[in-house]
């Protein structure tokens, strides 16, 4: 979609909600991880959505396909990305070059249980967002600034909203 568009839809979405604040609820599409071997994930959307997933050797896994922590990095850096574009078009910035990279520092002995005073989750998780546009570099940086505070992915992340569990043994 052009920049243009990007900004015609968002103001379309916008104009809806705010005029009628119920429709900016969702339940958010589910993911479903099915093993299908060895560390090998085959990871499914109710639309047909799929990915798939696999551990390094040195965890017993393949490496036949991404690990899951490089996903929520990649979930992280695209999320940002999009909401900068999208903000960027809203306040008729266009963007010429725009690249979003995230990582973060992990300990293995969490996840491997060596330890159960060190998380299994990853550590401090860096941005660095790479810009060019047709705005002054103040303008650019409150972009970015603003697209990270708002970022879905990333405010999931920071937030650390309440999880829960439900098990059934099949």
């Amino acid at each position: 979609m052009s920049h243009s568009g990007i900004r015609e839809a968002t103001e379309q979405l916008s104009a809806a909600i705010s005029a009628d604040p119920a429709k900016a609820r969702a339940k958010n599409v589910p993911a479903t991880a099915r093993l299908t071997e060895g560390l090998k994930c085959e990871v499914t959307g109710p639309q047909g959505q799929r990915l798939m997933t696999d551990m390094p050797p040195a965890m017993g896994g393949g490496a036949s396909a991404p690990n899951p922590g490089w996903l929520m990095r990649g979930a992280l850096a695209s999320c940002t990305a999009t909401v900068i574009a999208m903000r960027a078009a809203k306040l008729g910035v266009a963007l010429d070059a725009l690249e979003v990279t995230v990582d973060t520092d992990s300990d293995l002995r969490g996840i491997l249980g060596l330890d159960e005073a060190i998380s299994a989750g990853h550590g401090p998780v860096r941005f660095m967002v790479k810009i060019r546009g047709n705005a002054d570099p103040q303008t650019l940086r409150e972009i970015v600034e603003w697209a990270e505070a708002h970022s879905p992915v990333g405010c999931t992340v920071r937030n650390g909203p309440a999880c829960s569990l439900q098990i059934e043994v099949v």
